[in-house]
């Protein structure tokens, strides 16, 4: 099983005063490491929110945060996901299933997992799998 990294799970592997970095790092060493993936939509997110000025812990600029994600992306069993389906496909979403804006992107790596044979790793408890076809079985919550 293939598990794409949301951004959260992401960042909480990079940076170590993230309220869930300790949970990350204990499942992706037990768990996650074996096989992971990333998508363009999580890495640019990722380079976006720690590359901000404001980031608590920011190491810098976007381009020392791009490196980080370079060198996490060497780690053994990483593969990249392109952006391959969309939201407007009906093989992979239920639009009617989209409530609201907050939903999208949650929705769309979820159905990404799906068209991949993966799962979604994600701390997010309440992320609907509605819209998703198969979105259920697709969702890895991981806990504290």
């Amino acid at each position: 099983m293939t598990y794409l990294l949301d951004v959260n799970v992401l960042i909480a592997l990079i940076d170590p005063a993230h309220v869930g970095h300790d949970a990350a790092h204990r499942w992706f060493d037990a768990e996650g490491r074996a096989s992971w993936a990333t998508c363009p939509l999580t890495e640019n997110g990722v380079i976006r929110i720690v590359g901000h000025p404001k980031y608590p812990n920011t190491p810098g600029s976007t381009a020392s945060v791009a490196t980080i994600v370079s060198q996490l992306r060497a780690l053994s069993g990483h593969s990249f996901w392109a952006d391959n389906i969309s939201l407007v496909d009906a093989d992979h979403v239920d639009p009617d299933q989209v409530l609201t804006s907050a939903q999208v992107t949650d929705t769309y790596l979820l159905a990404l997992a799906v068209a991949h044979g993966g799962k979604l790793a994600t701390f997010d408890r309440r992320l609907s799998t509605k819209a998703v076809k198969g979105g259920k079985n697709a969702l890895h919550v991981i806990r504290d």
